[in-house]
């Protein structure tokens, strides 16, 4: 039996938008197990708290039955995306933020 294809997708989910469920629901379902990993950026000012995106992302991943039960939600901070993974996926939301990760 192969291994089990696993992806993250990092974000800081602050809210999290139809955009970031749209990419979480598409990417769950080429996977074997999709990590949602929310991040503790402290070079922001989050409008949430760790804790309550947290828990927005996973009631998100609840409303898309089947697939919903191949994402794992997790806090994060650089350490996370050392762990073991094949894809990572990003979602870009402007030009801004298009030049700002290069």
């Amino acid at each position: 039996m192969s291994d089990p294809l696993v992806g993250i997708y990092p974000g800081t989910f602050d809210p999290i938008t139809n955009g970031h469920t749209d990419v979480i629901q598409r990417a769950a379902r080429m996977l074997d197990k999709l990590v949602v990993g929310v991040a503790i950026n402290t070079s922001k000012a989050p409008l949430f708290t760790l804790e309550e995106r947290l828990e927005m992302v996973k009631l998100e991943a609840l409303d898309m039955g089947e697939v919903g039960q191949r994402i794992e939600v997790l806090g994060f901070r650089d350490e996370f995306l050392s762990s073991r993974h094949d894809i990572v996926y990003n979602c870009v939301l402007s030009l801004d933020q298009f030049f700002y990760k290069m």
